[in-house]
Parts: structure tokens; sequence; C-alpha cells
């Protein structure tokens, strides 16, 4: 059997191959943006992945503010679909106030319809980058790399809940303590606080959602 009989065969049969249907994705605009001017102009997110100590796989969606690098939200477990990020950032938007848009790379949560009902629901613009051009999201890219090696690299997690315990400890202290060279050397905290009629929320510890999420059995 060599690739011509098989050909003369396929074409005898009148076999065809079966044509994908294109999964429908969302029309939002891919083009560069330009700077965030002020705090919530726009929010930065994407998804990180790791690994807990029996091996499964974890997922972790960051976000942040582009403008005053403060972290509205992250969040971990073992899969994070559309439905559970909304949440997130509806906690978030109580906390922080809602953003004229969010910056995505294209991956299929932010693809999905429920993402586009949200957004489009709550008014706010949603900025696709543009494939293969990974730089456009550089404040998500920046920030998850931190998450990467001030928290992820340094802790074995037992469970999704003590992965997303030591993360809200982290983003407590991103928030709160860490000075940035952008923001003249103030923690985002600070700098919120300075603005004219400005201050974080009170209780800004944990927009990550306290409450037991459903997982897989034995999380």
């Amino acid at each position: 059997m060599n690739h011509k009989r098989v050909y003369r065969i396929y074409r005898s049969e009148g076999l065809i191959v079966r044509r994908k249907r294109r999964r429908r994705v969302s029309q939002a605009n891919r083009m560069a943006e330009p700077s965030a001017l002020k705090p919530n102009d726009c929010w930065s997110m994407d998804f990180l992945s790791d690994r807990l100590d029996d091996g499964r796989g974890l997922r972790v969606f960051a976000v942040v503010d582009d403008h005053s690098k403060l972290s509205p939200a992250i969040e971990a477990d073992l899969s994070l679909p559309a439905e559970r990020i909304l949440r997130v950032l509806d906690q978030a938007i109580e906390l922080y106030g809602k953003p004229t848009a969010v910056r995505t790379d294209n991956g299929p949560e932010f693809a999905s319809r429920a993402f586009d009902a949200w957004a489009y629901r709550h008014g706010i613009e949603h900025r696709f980058i543009r494939p293969g051009k990974p730089v456009e999201n550089a404040y998500a890219e920046s920030f998850n790399s931190r998450v990467r090696d001030e928290c992820l690299n340094l802790h074995c997690f037992e469970s999704p809940s003590h992965a997303r315990r030591l993360l809200v400890d982290w983003r407590e202290d991103y928030n709160s303590l860490r000075p940035h060279t952008a923001l003249d050397g103030r923690t985002p905290n600070e700098y919120l606080q300075s603005l004219p009629g400005g201050s974080p929320p009170a209780g800004t510890a944990g927009v990550l959602s306290h409450q037991p999420q459903p997982t897989q059995a034995g999380a």
C-alpha cells in the first residue's frame, strides 16, 4: 500500500476530508492602543499556569491596571472558565470601579460569547492584542513575571485553596508595600490616595473569591 493506491481508492470512493467549521470569535478590535492616562483607563489581564504538589495543573488569572499598577484581582483554581473570571471581575469592579477598557490576548476565555456579553453589558471596551504581538499586552506580561518569580516559583501548593491564600497575601503586599518607579516611588495604593478625592477602598486586601469555589473532587 503506497500513497498512489491510497489516492486512487480515495477518489474512487468519493471520500472527502471533513471541513472544520471556524470557531466563532469575538469581533472586538485587534489593534495597538494608546497608553492609559489615568486609573481605570484600561485593565490588562492574562493567565498563568503552574502545578500543585500532586501534579494537577493550576491556572492563575491576573489583572493589573495599566496606569496605577494596582492589581484589582487575581484568582487561581484547577480550571477557570469564562463565567468564573467574570465573577471575579465583577467583584473587582465593586471595589475599584469600572474600567473604561480591558486588554486581553485572543485566548478562548476572552473570545467567548460570555465575555463579549459581559463587556457589552457593562459598557466596557474590549481590546484584543493582535495575534503574534504579545508585546501589546506588556503590562500583563510584566505583572505575570512578578507573580511567577515572587509567588508561584517560591511556593509548593497543596491545593487550589492554598494557592489562593498565598496569592491574596502576595497581592496585598504588591498593592500596599511595593513602590514603583513609574509612580515616583509610591505604591499603587499610595498613588491612588494622592489623587484628588482618591483613595483605595477599605479592605482592599482580597478581590479573590474567599468563598469556596467548586473544583474537581479532592481539590
